[in-house]
């Protein structure tokens, strides 16, 4: 028989199913006419290339047989893969077996863009009239205790963002600018509209409702604009996602997405500028800039300027929410976007620690009664002071009788402005919807909260907050290292660094790690060495793919950092 062979026999509960016997398992379109081809389960049980066949020829024969099974699959088909205890190399296995001792069957299916998205034990003895044979190629069973069924689902292929324009109305007129493409994708979402469903939406409703009932409320989202100019407090200018340009000498839309146009714009030509074909600038000292724009870190301030401007009620909680813009390290729990809710009141002076010590109360009201609906956690949280007008608002996690470590997840202040009344001061909280969401409904990676896989949301039934499954199990990872050395008389930007990654792998670099420090004697020249592991949350990530990836990073940060590849 061909090791590569699928015998598919029916029980009599099959009544009039067509059998077909002595079917190549790698070429399943061959076997089929095109209005035949579309399976919604596929099975293998026990796949083997026969004989002492070692790890490496039955990964190709699984391989081949998922890029088989892509062609005559439904799109939400499943395959269904059962395989001997340690055979598939995942945690569920018990044993585990090493990785490269396995058949790596995630990492093979990802190759033809399937996801693994469940596994449970194989039971023989609940199939009726099935009877597991071929055992080294002879007609006798062999041992399936411990075996696991693997089912797989499609993947959403990786995405490909091509250069966005945004418009926006900024001081009464309309500009142009090309978004930054680690943002393109989270640019416009709309998380927060009313016809929404996203958790981080649902959080922000019930919070609103709670703190309704002891404050009068008055949502002021409307006016918010994406992009900022001004003083930057408690934000570093590294962290900034800078757009320059001019309203006067904006581009029409057709020149901007005929490429005439790159991440900034300019109204002056008389200065230095030194732009590559992906829209990264270098703005030399010395030039001069018309205007300078940033998308906005933090919501606080339109808070402030709305304090400012006289434009509110004594006593009434102001709130702001929208996503706010960024660029950080790469961490599970960092992220270069989120969406922040800000509440505002002015109060008497002497009665701010009043309103603090409120606000806190309904915000931990709010949080505990999420409980009601995502049961397995317990919450705690309690005001951090770093000053007399500063606190961070933590947050820790008990699941399960597992303790999360502490979670800043707000900060609240107090602040004097020259107001109507000089005995008003004005409190300030600030909070992370994204990473509530996260803590409540168990998401344990913030790229989770931005896929565009309708599997997620479809969790979060309308108003309703529940323990998320993921319905990518155990996603292989890619190691790769690079080194380098440090352009003379610079200061390494780990920052920039960090943020090319993940624009040129997709936000598939889940974790950067500094391994090695060296730095010559004689001439003083500094050697970096940095780990990337590359993995996808939700995305098949084949080992092709990353390799494409870290060649590009390589090439990338030669030409934007300037640093000699070593």
């Amino acid at each position: 028989m061909d090791p590569r062979t699928l015998i598919s026999c029916f029980s009599s509960t099959f009544e009039g199913a067509e059998v077909l016997f002595s079917v190549d398992c790698t070429k399943l379109k061959d076997y089929f006419l095109p209005e035949k081809r579309d399976f919604d389960c596929i099975y293998f049980n026990f796949p083997h290339c026969g004989r002492k066949a070692g790890v490496v020829k039955n990964r190709e024969l699984l391989a081949q047989f998922f890029h088989g099974s892509a062609e005559v699959l439904t799109v939400e088909g499943e395959i269904h893969v059962a395989l001997c205890n340690g055979q598939g190399g995942t945690p569920a296995d018990r044993p585990r077996r090493e990785w490269h001792n396995s058949w790596q069957i995630v990492a093979v299916a990802a190759g033809a863009g399937f996801i693994l998205s469940n596994v449970h034990p194989f039971k023989a003895d609940t199939i009726h009239g099935y009877k597991c044979t071929g055992y080294r190629s002879q007609d006798k069973s062999f041992c399936v205790e411990g075996a696991l069924n693997h089912i797989f689902t499609r993947s959403m292929p990786l995405p490909y963002f091509k250069p966005m324009i945004c418009e926006i109305e900024l001081e009464s007129r309309k500009v142009s600018f090309q978004v930054p493409q680690v943002l393109v994708d989270k640019i416009n979402r709309g998380f927060l509209e009313l016809n929404s469903n996203h958790p981080v939406w649902t959080i922000k409703e019930k919070l609103t409702a709670e703190l309704s009932q002891a404050f009068p409320l008055q949502n002021i989202d409307y006016c918010l604009s994406l992009l900022h100019q001004g003083h930057l407090n408690g934000v570093c200018h590294s962290n900034i996602f800078w757009i320059i340009l001019s309203p006067e000498e904006t581009p029409s839309t057709e020149e901007m997405s005929n490429g005439l146009a790159n991440a900034v714009l300019f109204s002056h030509v008389d200065f230095c500028r030194d732009t590559d074909k992906n829209g990264w600038v270098n703005v030399q000292e010395g030039c001069h800039i018309s205007k300078q724009y940033y998308l906005r870190p933090s919501l606080l301030p339109y808070a402030q300027a709305i304090i400012q401007r006289g434009a509110f009620l004594p006593g009434t909680l102001h709130v702001l929410s929208g996503p706010v813009f960024r660029k950080c390290l790469i961490a599970p729990y960092s992220m270069p976007v989120f969406h922040e809710m800000v509440f505002v009141c002015a109060v008497n002076r002497g009665t701010e620690n009043k309103c603090i010590q409120m606000l806190m109360n309904n915000i931990k009201s709010s949080i505990h009664s999420f409980h009601q609906t995502v049961p397995h956690f317990k919450v705690s949280i309690n005001l951090q002071e770093l000053s007399k007008i500063q606190y961070f608002i933590c947050m820790e996690i008990d699941t399960s009788g597992s303790c999360e470590k502490g979670f800043c997840v707000g900060i609240i202040r107090t602040a004097h402005y020259e107001l109507v009344s000089s005995e008003l001061v004005v409190v300030f909280a600030s909070l992370n919807l994204d990473l509530l969401a996260m803590l409540i409904c168990g998401i344990s990676d913030w790229r989770m909260l931005w896929t565009s896989d309708t599997r997620f949301l479809r969790q979060f039934p309308r108003g309703e907050l529940r323990l998320f499954k993921s319905f990518s199990l155990y996603p292989p990872s890619y190691v790769h290292d690079v080194s380098f050395w440090v352009p003379d008389g610079e200061q390494f930007d780990e920052v920039a660094f960090h943020t090319v990654a993940r624009q040129v792998s997709g936000e598939m670099v889940v974790s950067i790690q500094l391994i090695d420090s060296f730095q010559q004697s004689e001439t003083g020249r500094k050697s970096l060495c940095y780990r990337l592991t590359f993995q996808s949350c939700d995305k098949a990530l084949s080992r092709q793919e990353v390799a494409g990836m870290q060649l590009l990073f390589r090439k990338e940060i030669n030409q934007r950092l300037r640093v000699a590849l070593r």
